[in-house]
């Protein structure tokens, strides 16, 4: 459960346990979903008048595509998150790293906060291993698994101390 009731919460803290499922409708068009419930688990207590602080772990899977070789790669998250909650209107308003919530309301729902951060700690890219070959530029064979016939890329005579420098390194 991640809705509370502001009243009781007013006046001691609670012990948060609940979940975000990938088909809630907190989702919009174009989320980076995850493929499994979110679990949400922390301290949810007054932070004085109409302010609420959460502190707790968000831990959660989701499928990404490699960024070289476009396979598919499950990605686990799991941090510790902090979030304020104040009432629209409050002083804090402006700040992006608070999350509003309608001072008429009777209960406070995390889904939202829970969603945003979602958002900001998954990952945008993956790499499926450190090694990733990624795919042929010319036929898209994935070089991972196999090798192809396509004759090399020819670079930019410009990038050429770069391509130096880096061989260097390695």
């Amino acid at each position: 459960m991640l809705s509370f009731d502001i009243r009781s919460l007013e006046t001691k803290a609670v012990h948060v346990d609940g979940s975000v499922q990938p088909d809630d409708p907190i989702w919009e068009e174009g989320d980076s979903r995850p493929t499994e419930p979110i679990r949400v688990t922390g301290r949810l207590s007054s932070a004085g008048e109409g302010r609420f602080y959460f502190t707790g772990r968000m831990t959660g899977g989701m499928k990404l595509s490699c960024r070289l070789c476009l396979e598919e790669v499950d990605v686990e998250v799991d941090e510790e998150v902090h979030f304020l909650l104040a009432e629209f209107g409050a002083e804090e308003a402006d700040d992006p790293d608070v999350y509003l919530y309608d001072p008429n309301a009777r209960s406070l729902d995390l889904r939202a906060a829970v969603r945003e951060t979602w958002l900001l700690t998954a990952p945008a890219y993956v790499q499926c291993r450190e090694d990733c070959k990624g795919l042929c530029a010319t036929c898209g064979t994935n070089l991972n698994d196999n090798t192809c016939n396509c004759a090399p890329t020819k670079t930019d005579s410009r990038w050429d101390a770069l391509l130096k420098q880096q061989s260097k390194s390695h």
